[in-house]
């Protein structure tokens, strides 16, 4: 049989690419995570035009994942473990549209479960604003310049410094206690 007929892909913006890779490159099923850009109007951007807001591009995690071990919907709910769904256009320091949250679906039925797992999300009381997080068909993947590429191995004082000062680390501690990413994945 096909193995490749068991991968899908999830693209996912949750605002500075460093910070979605960890939580997803460890889970059982996760083939691979690379961070990037989607959407936009501008072919091959890099950071630094992607960064001025003037692209339409969002950074993203695209995550290869193998159905037979994960489902789409247990990768969106480690994804709602990672963002402040409630920010419009901003996660946590970093503001603009290109730090937005959205889950880019690539069929109908990651449509459908997108759909269904922010209504549960909404739905849960477990915040007092709405959730701004988009659901959108997916358009165009470009991958990311090589040195964000699993940037938290690579600068691991760097990146665990950004995190925790960008104010992530605290509010997913707040907001989820215990359940929020594990530190010792890293």
């Amino acid at each position: 049989m096909d193995e490749q007929a068991h991968l899908e892909k999830a693209t996912l913006a949750g605002g500075c690419f460093w910070c979605m890779e960890p939580p997803f490159d460890n889970l059982d099923g996760v083939v691979s995570t690379v961070s990037g850009y989607a959407g936009g109007h501008v072919d091959n951007p890099t950071y630094e035009q992607v960064c001025s807001g003037s692209t339409g591009h969002t950074e993203v995690i695209q995550v290869t994942f193998d159905t037979r071990k994960i489902s789409f919907d247990e990768v969106l709910d480690v994804f709602w473990r990672q963002i402040d769904p409630t920010a419009e256009n901003r996660q946590f320091a970093d503001v603009g549209s290109q730090y937005r949250t959205a889950i880019f679906y690539h069929d109908d039925e990651q449509r459908r479960i997108a759909e269904q797992s922010k209504q549960a999300l909404e739905q849960s009381g477990r915040y007092d604003r709405s959730i701004a997080t988009a659901v959108e068909p997916y358009t165009n993947f470009y991958p990311a310049e090589d040195y964000h590429q699993k940037y938290y191995r690579s600068n691991p004082l760097h990146y665990k410094m950004y995190r925790s000062g960008s104010g992530r680390a605290g509010y997913l501690e707040k907001v989820w206690g215990t359940e929020k990413e594990d530190e010792n994945r890293q």
